[in-house]
């Protein structure tokens, strides 16, 4: 019964190579408590931008301008070797490592980031590469779209798992787009939190039978650099919790069995038991036997979309 292990703990905000570090860090302790499996949060490389819901697309332009491009020049280019250390620590540890981070094109020359999360195996092979398909209200003017290349199911020691990230799991289609590959472990790296969020990976549960992932964003005041421009204005409050967290982990049906971890760093762990899957399935497999594909049919656009081609 494989272990799993949420890290919720704060990166070091807009610095890649630190919050790099930080996860390595934090890859190795939960390896040494027996995880296989270990999720890092959304855009945990450098940092979920979390002053676009602060700051006003007009008047703040040129603050949005300043932020936006520390971000990109600490935003992950894979193509670079960036994730190096990530894929080092897979290996030596031998566990599979699901990370959010905001990323660049392959090598770093042009402008559009992306939010992405990646599935890093036992072996510090890139397993898949899942950007966000659609950002949400904000964060559109800060990450480009991803495609239905990178929605993939892949097979790890810890069973079957797939990503979607915060709010891609309230489409619909994106979640059976996963359930169809028959996901087990269905990971949802989020800035969201609360009771509602929570409620909809209990929904996901039941929905999907399979085991829910809930990676939790937590940040606090406190945790933004010194030199973070216009700190005292936008956060005035040095002790405020901007993010809470809620780490939390479902089993197949809906019941929490991990969590939620609310405003409190830490290692959220789990053991993951995937026949509990298949016993889910049994009463209602969305995409076997409940499936009716005379009635229902999804197609999904599996090509990569780029607006560059040199054919």
């Amino acid at each position: 019964m494989p272990k799993l292990a949420i890290i919720q703990q704060a990166p070091v905000v807009l610095d890649r190579a630190a919050s790099l570090r930080e996860a390595v860090r934090w890859v190795d302790t939960a390896a040494a408590a027996g995880a296989a499996l270990i999720v890092l949060p959304e855009s945990f490389v450098p940092c979920y931008p979390a002053w676009i819901w602060r700051l006003r697309p007009g008047p703040d332009g040129g603050l949005t301008a300043k932020l936006h491009a520390r971000l990109v020049d600490n935003a992950v280019s894979i193509g670079r070797g960036d994730l190096t250390p990530l894929c080092a620590a897979a290996r030596e540890h031998q566990v599979t490592i699901v990370c959010g981070m905001t990323e660049r094109d392959e090598d770093g020359s042009r402008g559009t980031i992306y939010n992405t999360v990646v599935v890093i195996g036992p072996d510090g092979s890139l397993l898949n590469k899942h950007r966000k398909l659609m950002p949400t209200n904000p964060e559109r003017m800060v990450w480009g779209f991803g495609d239905g290349s990178t929605l993939n199911v892949v097979d790890t020691p810890s069973g079957r798992v797939g990503t979607l990230l915060c709010w891609e799991s309230y489409m619909p289609l994106a979640r059976y787009a996963l359930y169809a590959q028959g996901v087990e472990v269905y990971i949802a790296p989020t800035y969201d939190s609360g009771d509602g969020w929570i409620g909809t990976m209990q929904h996901i549960a039941r929905e999907g039978c399979c085991w829910v992932v809930g990676s939790g964003t937590l940040l606090n005041a406190r945790d933004l650099p010194a030199d973070f421009p216009c700190k005292a204005r936008l956060y005035p409050d040095a002790d405020e919790w901007i993010q809470d967290g809620d780490s939390v982990v479902v089993a197949p049906g809906g019941e929490i069995v991990a969590g939620p971890l609310r405003r409190e760093a830490g290692i959220l762990y789990a053991d993951i038991d995937l026949d509990a899957v298949a016993a889910a399935r049994r009463r209602i497999d969305v995409a076997g036997h409940y499936a009716r594909p005379d009635v229902f049919r999804l197609h999904v656009n599996r090509q990569r979309q780029s607006p560059v081609s040199f054919d």
